[in-house]
């Protein structure tokens, strides 16, 4: 019987500021908790956060109407731009001025060649009590060795879609991109892409629907007992489906309130996804934002054969090399949210 190894996943996420109707949660950090199926966090608005402290308000958000958890999560700063590459991220922070629009869009064109789906949504009609906090993250990373294309098959119980990784036919070499991190079994089992370059992109065959953090941290307490074979056998094989989404997030629970100690109101805090993952690689872009305005009124003042099949429920990760935090994380339960051609 062949020993199959499942593996990774494509993503993308999409900078589009339309919602779509795939009912694919985006989340602001990896501690958030919902009952979203499939979900999806990356590090863009965690940055955004990061700044909005440091640069605008000095001190963690608090709102005087009452602080939501999904504020005391962010102002854990639990990722920060040491996580992530220089090069892959670009941040502003400053006073909405009349040219703030094409300074930013200069620098994106000039570091990624890229052009903003997001400054468009938002309204940066200059003013001098008018902030804007933004980055942009992006990613494009090829793995080390370029996966087959395996043809269409099914996902979950009926979803048909197409697949890439290593089957029977497959050159021997192709396993040499592929680690296997732990095996415990059927549907208890994480493998790592190798890239061309510092990203490690892993999968973990997971049903369970808790925070990322905590898959995470399962997913490395079961990799430091493993003490197995690390490598492809030559009858293990790879099953990858094809993934593409275009996402994004409002988070309407962060305007129109003040924060306590400051004249400060958040007015718009949004965030845009685009991931596309193949047989060839993965291309990220994402963009987050907050505009925050300073208004006039005072506040009060307030304190076997291994089969690894990733053709169910599984999590996604994706970790720069020698970092403690993942940037990336998706969940995904039903395929065709993940299928967009868009």
């Amino acid at each position: 019987m062949k020993k199959f190894i499942g593996i990774l996943v494509g993503l993308i996420l999409s900078a589009n500021l339309q919602i779509l109707a795939s009912n694919i949660e985006v989340l602001p950090t990896m501690y958030s908790r919902t009952n979203a199926q499939d979900r999806i966090w990356v590090a863009t608005f965690q940055l955004v956060w990061n700044d909005f402290i440091d640069k605008v308000v000095f001190n963690p958000v608090r709102f005087r109407e009452g602080t939501p958890i999904l504020v005391n999560e962010l102002n854990k700063k639990s990722f920060k731009a040491d996580d992530i590459s220089e090069k892959n991220y670009y941040k502003y922070a400053g006073k909405v001025r009349k040219n703030t629009t094409r300074q930013i869009s200069k620098a994106l064109r000039k570091k990624f060649k890229e052009s903003s789906d997001l400054l468009d949504k938002l309204d940066l009609t200059p003013r001098s009590d008018m902030y804007l906090v933004y980055a942009m993250l992006k990613k494009d990373f090829e793995f080390v060795r370029e996966f087959d294309k395996l043809g269409r098959s099914i996902f979950g119980e009926e979803d048909i879609v197409d697949f890439f990784g290593i089957d029977s036919n497959s050159e021997k070499i192709l396993r040499q991109g592929v680690e296997i991190l732990f095996y415990n079994g059927n549907n208890d089992y994480a493998v790592k892409l190798i890239t061309n370059d510092v990203d490690e992109v892993i999968l973990y065959k997971n049903g369970s629907n808790k925070p990322f953090n905590f898959i995470y941290l399962d997913l490395l307490k079961k990799q430091n007992a493993y003490k197995g074979k690390k490598n492809l056998s030559n009858v293990d094989e790879l099953k990858i489906p094809n993934i593409k989404l275009n996402e994004e997030k409002v988070f309407e629970e962060l305007t129109n309130k003040r924060i306590m100690g400051t004249n400060i109101v958040i007015n718009q805090a949004m965030e845009s996804i685009k991931f596309d993952m193949n047989n060839k690689g993965v291309k990220i872009k994402s963009e987050g934002a907050l505009v925050a305005e300073v208004t006039s009124l005072l506040p009060s003042e307030e304190i076997t054969p291994k089969l690894f099949y990733f053709d169910d429920t599984f999590v996604l990760f994706i970790i720069e090399k020698n970092k403690k935090q993942p940037y990336f994380a998706l969940r995904v339960n039903d395929i065709k949210k993940f299928q967009s051609q868009k």
